[in-house]
């Protein structure tokens, strides 16, 4: 390893393969049980934020259905701009998704390479290139995950039911009110939106839908590629 005389500036030390081999002391165990307690802390508070937009989100729907089903004549568009909306909560959720994944990952490859062997073999773990992982990523912080598979991510975990539900919302109010439709071409007269014809709103919705289930898969796909059978040090994120 590059020593501090040799060179100062520490963004450019290098590690051997396999890592150091520097073994932790007490004082280097108290200190990474400080550091762990900080990773989850920071975490828990943006994991929250999440929580927060998901929220805003099923708030924002259930006014939206309120307004829209509150009478037989009332209008159908608040479901529709409200897919808009959620579309934009997605968006923020995506962005603080990846700061929120910079912790979590942190927090988990401390658990896996320090506590873990701790817990099972009763003793010091064992130095190696973890630390050098862990090390690198506090000298040069960046993202564990691309954006898009953020937000695909999200899509799985929340807002495909969200989304879901709007969408089964609207067509519930089309098909129902101010009564039931009896063919396709009542379905599209009663989607027009002012001088937007029903066939344009209809295209539009199914394009919606369909993007956003198309972005689910793929990204399912990718983090499955990525994470399958890799427990090295590409694992973080």
């Amino acid at each position: 390893m590059t020593t501090r005389e040799e060179n100062p500036d520490w963004r450019s030390w290098t590690t051997p393969p396999g890592g150091t081999g520097n073994e932790f002391d007490s004082a280097d165990v108290g200190a990474l049980a400080h550091l762990y307690r900080g990773e989850v802390y920071r975490s828990t508070i943006w994991r929250t934020r999440l929580d927060a937009t998901t929220n805003w989100s099923v708030v924002t729907l259930g006014l939206a259905m309120s307004i829209s089903f509150a009478s037989p004549t009332a209008s159908p568009l608040p479901l529709l701009l409200v897919g808009i909306l959620i579309s934009m909560f997605l968006v923020l959720e995506a962005r603080r998704y990846r700061y929120f994944n910079v912790w979590r990952a942190r927090c988990r490859w401390i658990e896996t390479n320090f506590y873990a062997p701790l817990l099972l073999r009763s003793h010091k773990p064992d130095p190696g290139q973890w630390q050098d992982v862990l090390a690198q990523d506090y000298l040069r912080p960046q993202y564990h995950i691309g954006f898009f598979r953020a937000m695909g991510r999200r899509l799985r975990r929340n807002y495909s039911y969200i989304l879901s539900f709007q969408g089964v919302a609207y067509a519930g109010k089309i098909l129902v009110h101010p009564a039931p439709a009896h063919n396709f071409s009542e379905i599209l007269s009663r989607m027009a939106i002012g001088p937007i014809p029903g066939i344009a709103v209809f295209t539009c919705g199914i394009c919606f839908h369909a993007a956003w289930i198309i972005l689910a898969v793929r990204t399912r796909q990718l983090d499955r590629a990525k994470h399958k059978g890799s427990d090295g040090v590409r694992g973080m994120g």
